[in-house]
């Protein structure tokens, strides 16, 4: 069974959590455990609530935590 939408997510934050520089798409996608796509769509989702930045760096999305 696949994992559950708000599990992805937990896993996403919790990955770019423990990372001190800002992490691809690529390497949340490995570090989570899901396809490249399935990483970008969650990233995004996760940006739009205010839990994320992203920017693009030449062809690579790049995220990180908010900090409140």
């Amino acid at each position: 069974m696949p994992p559950k939408s708000d599990e992805i997510d937990k896993s996403i934050l919790k990955y770019i959590e423990k990372s001190d520089w800002p992490v691809t798409t690529e390497m949340v996608a490995d570090g989570a455990g899901v396809s490249w796509n399935t990483a970008q769509i969650h990233l995004y989702k996760l940006q739009a609530e205010g839990k994320i930045k992203g920017k693009r760096v030449g062809r690579q999305n790049q995220w990180m935590r908010v900090r409140n």
